[in-house]
């Protein structure tokens, strides 16, 4: 079991050292971050955040057991007039707890912040096409797809379609009547 709770400023140093690479970086954060990740870049990020009335709210993710942060999510741009929001910066950081279905758990949990705190009507996201187990997760916490954006990051010398996902509050809501 996980849960979610604000991210702190004692959380930055964990953060930047889950990202290693340009790619990664890319990957985890789109065009908001730049690498190398640096504590001015997070510190900026966090400045309107978490706030009663803030468009963006950024969690760490505690493993209930481990006692430990392993990840990171966050849900931005929300939209109260529209009841709309965008999950960004989903990464599960601690390689140990990868591919245990944390991910799915993490999405669970911030829909539910959603849907039920927020009372959002929609919530999306946007994920690279090639990024397979992200998109099998998204899938299975009730994301659809929506869109695909061609060549809509550039990476290098290469650019990168990005898939864009979402899921209603009645859908959500069904899925979790089971």
């Amino acid at each position: 079991m996980i849960e979610l709770q604000y991210f702190e400023r004692s959380d930055i140093e964990q953060l930047i050292n889950w990202i290693p690479s340009a790619e990664f970086a890319l990957q985890w954060g789109g065009p908001a971050f730049q690498y190398p990740l640096t504590e001015e870049q997070l510190e900026k990020y966090l400045e309107q955040a978490n706030k009663e009335d803030s468009d963006t709210y950024i969690y760490k993710v505690i493993d209930q057991d481990l006692q430990k942060v392993i990840g990171h999510i966050s849900l931005g741009k929300v939209d109260r007039v529209h009841r709309s929001a965008r999950v960004g910066k989903v990464l599960v950081g601690s390689p140990e707890v990868r591919g245990k279905g944390i991910g799915f758990e993490m999405m669970k949990a911030i829909l539910t912040i959603a849907f039920e705190e927020l009372k959002l009507h929609k919530v999306t996201l946007g994920v690279f096409d090639f990024n397979t187990s992200a998109i099998r997760c998204y899938e299975n916490a009730g994301f659809v797809r929506e869109g695909f954006l061609r060549d809509a990051r550039k990476n290098g010398d290469e650019y990168w379609n990005l898939i864009e996902m979402g899921v209603l509050e009645n859908e959500w809501r069904e899925m979790n009547k089971r």
